[in-house]
């Protein structure tokens, strides 16, 4: 099953972000207005560098050995030094991405009292609403979410499944399918990237859990007070981000102190690692830290796939990435508890990862 508190969680009125830019479009109530420190500065903000890295998967495929290894080395340096690469000619069918974008749309779009069928109970990640919020004073993010488990069955919950708009279900179906071979696809060349052997994931994760949450980001008067989504790192094992088409740019990365926002390339799924890969390759590829800003007159639309272990799995770090130089930085645990670990707690950095960390030792 899915991981939900065992602990009585009081979080106060939650105002929906996109009733609130209807009724009230220049209201921005005292709970999404962040702290100084944590305000985004907008006028600051790095643009898109042109070395974020770009993957093709066609040539990671194909048959030319040369450019398969060109290509496995440009993933290497992706997950090492930024975490985060899109991935282009990826093999899914435009129909597929056009259509999944469109029912989300839809979705969003729904009279709020029809949204508010399928809602997300205080402390759990599925449903219609705002997740990671476990108290009446804690800062909301400018963002309506709707999440839903999808991979294996057991985790999913049924009444959470609209029946509004038509073919969302079989829609969501098509597309998690193709993401789900894209996830095992780029996992077996991560482990190549990392001298390992191309199926050791796939071996290690068993029946892998999927979930998908799709985020909209309405347009904010005050777009330099408020988060569209709190910095943090994923709990997943990789992460794949569609970005809506014609929608702002809100997707930052923390890349040396500096948030760097992602341009998004037409066409193009956006990748991160997540602190499952952290763990399993010792700190070798690292998560990274991540946020949403939004727009003073654009609204953000993106769907995100979390693909992870499943529950039953140990994990720690592989035998293969420790050694003398690479002493073991995280202990070994299960799956499920650092997972109800990460869903019970607010979305910090990467706080949530200590709980697998090995103190270093210091000499007396």
């Amino acid at each position: 099953m899915a991981p939900v508190p065992s602990f009585p969680i009081k979080v106060g009125h939650i105002d929906d972000v996109q009733e609130l830019r209807k009724t009230e479009p220049t209201k921005i109530p005292q709970r999404f207005v962040q702290d100084m420190s944590e305000r985004p500065k907008l006028a600051a903000m790095v643009p898109s560098p042109n070395d974020i890295p770009i993957i093709d998967l066609s040539k990671l495929v194909g048959s030319d050995r040369d450019e398969q290894g060109r290509q496995i080395m440009q993933l290497k340096t992706a997950c090492e030094e930024w975490g985060f690469f899109q991935v282009v000619n990826h093999g899914i069918d435009s129909s597929v991405v056009e259509n999944i974008e469109e029912v989300a749309k839809d979705f969003f779009m729904l009279p709020l009292e029809e949204k508010q069928k399928y809602p997300m109970a205080p402390g759990t990640v599925q449903g219609y609403g705002q997740a990671f919020v476990f108290s009446e004073n804690q800062k909301l993010d400018w963002c309506n979410m709707f999440a839903l488990g999808v991979e294996p069955p057991c985790i999913r919950n049924p009444e959470l499944w609209p029946s509004k708009p038509a073919h969302f279900g079989e829609t969501l179906e098509v597309y998690s399918r193709e993401i789900r071979q894209l996830c095992k696809n780029l996992l077996r060349y991560i482990a190549v990237s990392l001298g390992l052997k191309g199926d050791v994931f796939e071996e290690m994760f068993g029946e892998a859990v999927q979930a998908v949450r799709m985020n909209y980001y309405p347009s904010c008067s005050r777009p330099d007070l408020v988060l569209g989504l709190s910095p943090h790192s994923d709990g997943s094992a990789i992460t794949v981000l569609q970005q809506g088409k014609g929608s702002s740019v809100g997707l930052q990365i923390l890349k040396e102190g500096k948030w760097v926002s992602v341009q998004p390339i037409p066409n193009a799924l956006v990748i991160n690692i997540g602190d499952t890969i952290e763990v399993l390759t010792n700190g070798r590829y690292k998560s990274v830290e991540h946020r949403a800003v939004t727009h003073k007159e654009k609204d953000r639309l993106s769907i995100v796939t979390f693909y992870a272990p499943n529950y039953e799995v140990e994990l720690g770090p592989m035998a293969e990435l420790v050694d003398k130089k690479n002493p073991c930085r995280y202990r070994r645990y299960n799956h499920g508890d650092y997972s109800k670990h990460y869903v019970t707690n607010k979305l910090q950095g990467k706080r949530t990862l200590e709980f697998a960390k090995i103190e270093p030792e210091t000499s007396a």
